[in-house]
């Protein structure tokens, strides 16, 4: 029985899912090292005609602002609050992170693509102000809006049951790893929606939806069209390589995010009794970061698609989150830090 359980019922073979942590980890790292892989041998195919210091500069910018983006808050918020969700399942996920990159990534790849061939409707995907732009926009914000308040008020459901638990691990309550489950009326009405999200690469399809909103392929495809209509001499290969590039950084540091946060949340595991302050706290702020991000980015999605002119909606679309990925990754290793600190005094 334990054999076949390990087994994917649709091809009897294991799912990949059911490989060894340290195996899927590898394969999430070589898949990150392909793509690196396929971005320089991409350059280095264009680099053969000259231009190679101007090719360089593009490179250099378009890997940095895919990295800058990985940052974002939205991207922190979805990979730490699946990894939170799929770890309280009693899973060890390895690819979070890079199946969301993966998934929002592939938009930045085709936009580069069609625009590097020649394809010029792409531009009313990736104007602003222009219809299709405007409905991708709604249709990427909804998703990622919804699914970071479904996840954010599932997470704040286990935070809540943490908070419960430690107050009874005071007055003597044996607490086990079960019981750090998510339970209780939030988590199980929330747990519904989300049942399609089961394996990390479901995610693959969650970062692909929140790309569609056009705001990191509006900034490679505007890179490449800028160099490619403005800049005499770049080859067709070097200007393919920038949204790989671009997606390369991306997925490296988004991987790197997804296993960082993971271990975090592992260790909650690993001593229930004693780590409930840090599983309540870390658990709080990600539900928090979720709940804070889709109320800014579904009021925007309402401001746009209604046409609203009230001041809270068009406040909402206005803000800016690109840089308060950085902020929320500080919190979370303060909180990391401080607990290990504590523990580490404890021991002494």
């Amino acid at each position: 029985m334990s054999a076949l359980s390990t087994l994917n019922p649709a091809v009897g073979r294991p799912s990949v899912d059911d490989w060894p942590f340290r195996t899927r980890v590898l394969c999430t790292l070589g898949a990150v090292a392909v793509l690196h892989l396929v971005a320089l041998g991409l350059w280095g195919l264009g680099s053969l005609g000259g231009s190679v210091p101007l090719a360089i500069g593009l490179v250099i910018t378009c890997y940095l602002t895919g990295v800058k983006h990985s940052y974002d808050w939205d991207h922190i918020a979805a990979i730490d609050n699946s990894t939170r969700r799929f770890v309280g399942q009693g899973k060890r996920p390895a690819s979070v992170g890079l199946a969301f990159s993966m998934g929002h990534s592939s938009v930045v790849i085709l936009a580069g693509i069609l625009v590097v061939l020649g394809a010029t409707f792409v531009s009313s995907f990736i104007s602003e102000g222009t219809a299709a732009n405007t409905t991708l926009g709604i249709i990427g914000g909804t998703v990622s809006g919804v699914f970071l308040l479904l996840i954010g008020l599932y997470n704040a459901g286990a935070c809540a049951h943490s908070w419960r638990l430690r107050r009874r691990v005071r007055d003597g309550y044996a607490v086990g790893e079960e019981d750090l489950h998510a339970q209780g009326l939030v988590s199980r009405v929330m747990a519904k929606p989300l049942a399609r999200v089961q394996r990390p690469r479901n995610i693959f399809t969650l970062g692909f939806l929140f790309g569609l909103g056009f705001d990191t392929a509006s900034t490679i495809s505007l890179l490449v069209l800028t160099v490619s209509a403005s800049v005499a001499g770049v080859s067709g290969w070097t200007l393919l390589s920038l949204p790989f590039f671009f997606a390369a950084g991306m997925c490296l540091c988004d991987s790197l995010n997804g296993l960082a946060v993971l271990r975090m949340y592992r260790s909650a595991w690993r001593d229930p009794a004693r780590k409930l302050g840090f599983n309540t706290a870390i658990t709080g702020l990600s539900a928090a970061a979720a709940l804070f991000i889709s109320v800014i980015t579904l009021g925007g999605v309402l401001n746009t698609a209604f046409g609203l002119s009230d001041p809270v909606t068009s406040w909402l679309a206005n803000v800016d989150l690109g840089d308060a990925g950085l902020l929320l990754i500080a919190a979370l290793l303060v909180v990391w830090g401080g607990f290990a600190l504590v523990r580490k005094a404890r021991r002494a």
